[in-house]
Order: structure tokens, then sequence, then C-alpha cells
């Protein structure tokens, strides 16, 4: 039986239950081999209990197009390769989500196709079947005992930095399954990533030894990095677009010298931080790249609470049926 908990702000929808040991759990080892690096990293899972999060509309895409056949193929791997029977969230973002940030940046993902307005199957849907797409995706989820947590005026990032942050609180890990950018400021020895990789055809997992590799910084520099960098896929303009020549280089220099974003303009307010070129742009631009900080970080102040229910472990049960059953009312769409 469905429970929605509705308010002004929040839509929640569970056919949940928990899993009272009724269904024999899979057998795992205490770590998985899974990596962006290298397929034989080991991302150590601990003594922590862990909680996923799955960004649900990231994965409704193949390529920039919308289509149900991919988040079909994403979930199944992910329900069977990486989440198994642990506690797993699905987030959707909100209607208006974007709004907030819009009107502090309008070219803020701007050129997005948005999925539930627009969503392709084997062939492209119309708009007024967008809602029984969105709806087909929810009830999937139900009966795989997945709460879907989504919250009006709310992009999905933000809740799962909010909930993701009551749950560190609770002493457990957080798992955060989604390709946005956006979260690797949240990785931490306790918040992976796990990435769905087209190429491989797999999920993989990303810590944060992976982002120092990658990166040579920490992830607490990555929100600061980005501000000045920009995000042209987010349409955040960065720093170099107005200054050639100040890149993640020079960037990132300055951020490891200074800490952060607001520490380094501070300074640079009062004395010289750099290179003239890279000095004159951080006084004339300091607001500018402070709009892009209120941009790009993610909230962790949404109005959502953890629910109890929802840290238990998952009953897989209904997984294979559930998932026969949206592959047939996909392809009669």
């Amino acid at each position: 039986m469905n429970t929605i908990i509705s308010t002004a702000t929040l839509s929640f929808h569970s056919k949940w239950r928990r899993n009272n040991h009724q269904t024999p759990k899979p057998m795992i080892k205490n770590h998985i081999f899974c990596s962006t690096n290298s397929p034989n990293s080991i991302s150590t899972v601990g003594n922590k209990k862990r909680v996923f999060f799955l960004d649900v509309n990231p994965i409704c895409y193949r390529g920039s197009t919308p289509c149900l056949h991919s988040f079909i193929h994403w979930v199944s791997l992910f329900f069977s390769q990486v989440s198994l029977f642990h506690p797993l969230i699905a987030v959707i973002d909100g209607e208006g989500g974007h709004q907030h940030r819009k009107q502090i940046l309008p070219s803020y993902k701007a050129h997005r196709i948005k999925f539930f307005r627009r969503v392709s199957t084997s062939a492209e849907l119309t708009n007024s079947s967008a809602g029984r797409s969105h709806q087909l995706i929810i009830d999937f989820l139900n009966e795989c005992n997945v709460p879907v947590i989504k919250i009006s005026g709310e992009e999905a990032d933000d809740v799962v930095a909010t909930l993701a942050k009551q749950i560190l609180d609770r002493g457990k890990k957080v798992v955060i399954a989604s390709p946005d950018k956006d979260f690797k400021q949240l990785i931490s020895e306790d918040v992976q990533l796990v990435l769905p990789v087209p190429e491989l055809e797999r999920w993989s997992f990303y810590t944060l030894k992976h982002y120092i590799a990658q990166y040579n910084c920490d992830p607490h520099s990555d929100l600061s990095l980005r501000c000045i960098i920009g995000d042209a896929v987010d349409g955040v303009p960065g720093i170099q677009n107005l200054v050639p020549g100040f890149g993640r280089k020079t960037a990132l220099k300055l951020i490891r010298k200074y800490g952060s974003l607001e520490n380094l303009l501070n300074e640079a307010s009062v004395r010289t931080v750099g290179k003239q070129y890279a000095q004159e742009a951080l006084t004339k631009y300091a607001s500018e790249l402070r709009r892009n900080y209120r941009v790009l970080a993610l909230r962790r102040d949404i109005n959502v609470q953890i629910q109890e229910e929802w840290l238990s472990d998952r009953d897989t049960t209904n997984d294979s049926i559930a998932l026969q059953k949206l592959r047939k009312l996909v392809e009669g769409c």
C-alpha cells in the first residue's frame, strides 16, 4: 500500500517494507572492485553501515536525450551490482527546483532538457505522456521498496546533501549514485560516489583517493575551484572567460595557499595575492565569483528529515518482477 506524506513542500512516495530477513542476503566481501581509474582498485566499506542515494534524473538520459530505457538499464545494474540489499533512498528534482539559483544566475541550466517534460523511450513521447513516465518510475521504485523523495521547489542535489549530513551525524557512511559532478564537493572518508560509466557498461566507485589522484587537491577545494573556473555544463561562467590566462593552474595555486574562495577574495581586497592579472581579476570580479559560489554550493538546510525506516535493509524480493513489468510498459509506450 502506498504511503504519501504531503506538505506544502514535500512529496514522499513509498510502498516500503523492511527486510525482516525473509530473503537471504547476497554474499559479499567487505570491498567492491570498482574504480574510475582501475577495475582492480578497492573501495573499502569498513565497519560503518552504508546508506545509498540514487539521483534519478541523470540516469534517465542516453547522452543528452531523455530515455526511459537508460533508466531501466542503469537501475538494473545498480540494484544487482551495487546497492544490493543496503538501505537506498531515491531522490527526484522537485518542480521549480532550479528557480532559486536561476534568480541568482539566469544562465543556470538554461539549456537543459527536462526529463519529465520531454521523454523518449524507443521513440520520443509527447508532453502529455511525460507525466505517465514520471509515475512509471515512481511506481517501479515503490515496488522495489525504495522510498522516493521529491520536494517542490528544491533540486535533488540539495535534498541529498541535506539528508547525507543527517546520516553522517548518525555515524553511517553515504554512497551517492550519480554522474553529477556537483556531488564531488561532498566527498570525504565517509562519503563516496558511484558513477555510471557507459564505456564500461557498469557503475564505478569514486572515492576520496580517486578525487585526489585526478585533481591533485582535496575535495574541500572543489567548490572554490569551480567558482573560479566555472561550469559550462550548468551555465556558470568562469573567470577565464573574462581574463585569459587565469585558468585552473593559477586557481589551484591560489586556493591551496589561501584555503577557500572567500579567504582568497578577502586577502585580495587588502593586499597582493598573485600576479597582476590575477590580482586585478580577483578584485574586479569578486562579486561574480561570490555569485558563482551561491549557485554552485550544495545546500544542507532543506526542510526534510531522515526517517528511521529509510535506514533499514531493503527487501529485494520484487526487483526482478518489477523490472520485467517496467520493461513491458516502456516497450508498449
